[in-house]
């Protein structure tokens, strides 16, 4: 296997894989596998149903250590906060189209995503993937193009599909590039968390100042949120939006 350079190695490093109430602990101890397969360590584990595990470390096949680090949380909230760009994996079509991308492109997308950022991919359930309510935690949502008459992919070999991808883009980054005109992105990218305050702080407004009916709020917050988490707002873009619904929240109680 091509070994990584430094900055190829704090790419992947800073890629946390993020599992939502897995059923089976065997999924679990696959998952850890396949991410150190390809040289991911980062894995988070939502509300699982049976953790630790024996029958984990079985299937893990000596990737014990990533079982060992793993991080377990009550919310998917709580295991993003701390990224700047989440991406959901989704098999099935929502009420509300959402971007979505395919293994390859985000790996493209990841790899503009300077190395020190944190990046998470979440995955759902094995029998019905992630909740609507969790897709719109994410800023893309990714689909593997499976053969759409058998399409169903295991937990594990999920995971190993979109980590070679992420590995290649690693591997890539590390080939000497041109120089190019520009400059890179000059502010950081927003955590989960600060976009999520800037969404609690956009519906409270927006329910002040009558546009938001709480009592039939229809698809409004869910739409404005595709919106919004299609262009993956940095730091000072989300202090921005939030200065200005401050501005508002002044006027109106004034």
């Amino acid at each position: 296997m091509r070994p990584l350079n430094s900055q190829a190695w704090k790419m992947l490093e800073n890629i946390r894989i993020v599992l939502v109430n897995t059923t089976h602990p065997g999924n679990i101890g696959g998952v850890a596998r396949a991410m150190k397969n390809m040289g991911l360590s980062d894995l988070c584990l939502v509300a699982p149903k049976s953790f630790p595990s024996e029958v984990a470390v079985a299937r893990s096949s000596g990737a014990t250590d990533l079982l060992d680090a793993a991080r377990v949380t009550e919310t998917l909230e709580e295991a993003v906060a701390d990224c700047h760009l989440v991406v959901g994996t989704s098999a099935r079509g929502r009420h509300i189209p959402w971007p979505v991308i395919d293994p390859r492109e985000l790996a493209g997308i990841v790899s503009e995503v300077r190395p020190e950022l944190r990046v998470a991919v979440v995955f759902g359930r094995e029998d019905r993937g992630l909740t609507n309510e969790e897709l719109q935690l994410c800023h893309h949502h990714v689909h593997i193009p499976a053969n759409a008459e058998f399409s169903s992919l295991n937990l594990a070999a999920a995971v190993q599909v979109i980590a070679y991808e992420l590995r290649m883009m690693a591997l890539s980054a590390q080939r000497a590039e041109a120089p190019r005109w520009g400059t890179s992105w000059d502010i950081e990218l927003a955590e989960s968390g600060e976009v999520e305050r800037m969404f609690e702080h956009l519906e409270r407004t927006l329910v002040e100042v009558e546009f938001l009916d709480p009592d039939n709020p229809r698809q409004l917050m869910p739409r404005l949120r595709r919106l919004l988490l299609r262009a993956v707002p940095d730091k000072v873009e989300v202090n921005v939006l939030r200065g200005i619904l401050t501005a508002v929240n002044k006027k109106t109680r004034s």
